[in-house]
């Protein structure tokens, strides 16, 4: 039997919605790079610098509150438009900053930018893809995702290598990226909503699931946070584990090793997309518990940088298998009245831990040697994967396998096809 396809022309919109998400993340990472180089021109602490990674946590979460319900009930632009208005906005803060009031003011805003492209832009991405290719539209929205979170850092990392004063250079062109996919965005043809069938209650509250659609978002989330919560520790704290835990203060190799890790979160989802969303799921949590003891071992042994490149590596395969599965379920199994929200529910349960770990270990280095504040993170996220890893992997084996009698696996298809016919024929 002959199998449809999706070509580009199909996917064009998908593709379109996509770019949105993949300018935000430029713009949410770009600064990576720079953070050692402000805080010591401008003599902030590390405890400062993790609250300004923390107002970037507060304009997400702040904003996933309320824009997945929007995004469901009135339509996809209404959030992904006014996201990518803060996002020009936060570039151009970045461009002008003169201090670290700049820097909280820009990152609360780049914070409500993401906010939008994952909740709006991801789900945009999602419906415009064909039907019979949702699989494919939740991998465009995933690596959409990391790709732009990693090309942020890389650009950064190399023009600060390259210039003397690049934060004008670095944020111009960030400033042109986001302004070009807010016309993308503006002409996206996106339905306006679903506001008869969709969430009802008030706008500004935690955001959820139906009922019977919780057991696999759980089973997503479980997944997603530690892998999530590694990668923003590596934005954070990297640069400052670079320069003080192993001596090596350079702006591009920090800027290399985000590029690194969010490339790796790119490929390994097409690398491995032939695989089953439950085999996603054990991936992710293996590959988060294992970068976190490589990060151990890197500010315990001998310092060597090549540890710490390893451990960002494995933290952005994390990410990029656990974001992959959580998508593939929502896209899948999730209604589309419900999809943005969904989206917001598993980011919020992701960034929560991704913001309080990393800003609290920023300030445990102060009281604690810098070596035993590295572990002490290290070993919570690693307690969280091993426990995501059994509990996820028990609670579904019966669920996401599919059976070996499928008429889809002896026509011949893929494994990751397969389930996707089964997840649509078990949909509720």
């Amino acid at each position: 039997m002959a199998k449809s396809s999706a070509g580009p022309k199909e996917l064009r919109w998908s593709l379109a919605a996509a770019s949105t998400v993949t300018a935000v993340f430029v713009l949410s990472n770009a600064p990576t790079p720079l953070y050692t180089r402000w805080q010591a021109e401008w003599e902030f602490s590390s405890g400062t610098l993790t609250i300004v990674f923390g107002a970037y946590m507060v304009g997400l979460i702040g904003t996933l509150l309320v824009a997945g319900k929007l995004a469901d009930r009135y339509g996809r632009k209404i959030v992904l438009v006014p996201g990518l208005i803060a996002a020009v906005t936060a570039a151009g803060l970045f461009l002008s900053a003169t201090n670290v009031v700049w820097l909280l003011a820009a990152r609360l805003l780049a914070g409500a930018a993401v906010g939008a492209a994952v909740t709006a832009g991801m789900s945009a991405t999602i419906d415009l893809a064909p039907d019979h290719r949702r699989r494919t539209g939740s991998m465009i929205a995933s690596a959409a995702m990391v790709f732009g979170a990693g090309l942020g850092p890389l650009l950064s990392g190399a023009l600060s290598q390259l210039i003397d004063a690049p934060q004008s250079w670095i944020f111009g062109i960030v400033l042109t990226i986001t302004t070009l996919t807010l016309v993308v965005a503006i002409r996206l043809p996106l339905q306006r909503g679903f506001a008869e069938d969709g969430p009802v209650g008030p706008l500004w509250s935690w955001p959820s699931v139906p009922r019977p659609n919780r057991r696999e978002l759980a089973w997503g989330a479980a997944a997603f946070a530690p892998g999530i919560t590694s990668t923003s520790f590596f934005l954070s704290l990297g640069p400052t584990v670079l320069a003080t835990g192993i001596d090596a203060p350079s702006p591009l190799l920090a800027g290399a090793a985000a590029c690194g890790m969010f490339l790796v979160a790119t490929g390994i989802q097409f690398a491995l997309a032939h695989l089953r969303t439950r085999t996603h799921l054990a991936l992710s949590s293996t590959a988060a518990f294992v970068s976190m003891a490589t990060l151990t071992a890197s500010v315990t042994l001998p310092p060597t940088p090549a540890l710490f490149v390893i451990a960002a590596l494995l933290a952005g395969a994390a990410q990029g298998l656990g974001q992959l599965a959580a998508l593939t379920l929502i896209g899948t199994r999730i209604p589309s009245n419900h999809r943005a929200e969904a989206n917001a529910t598993l980011n919020i349960t992701g960034y929560i831990p991704a913001a309080l770990l990393p800003v609290g270990t920023g300030y445990l280095i102060q009281f604690l040697p810098f070596g035993a504040a590295i572990v002490t993170f290290a070993a919570a996220v690693m307690a969280f994967s091993l426990a995501a890893l059994i509990t996820v992997r028990i609670s579904t084996a019966e669920h996401l396998r599919p059976r070996a009698s499928d008429e889809h696996v002896i026509r011949g298809e893929t494994d990751a096809t397969a389930e996707e016919a089964l997840m649509e024929g078990a949909r509720p």
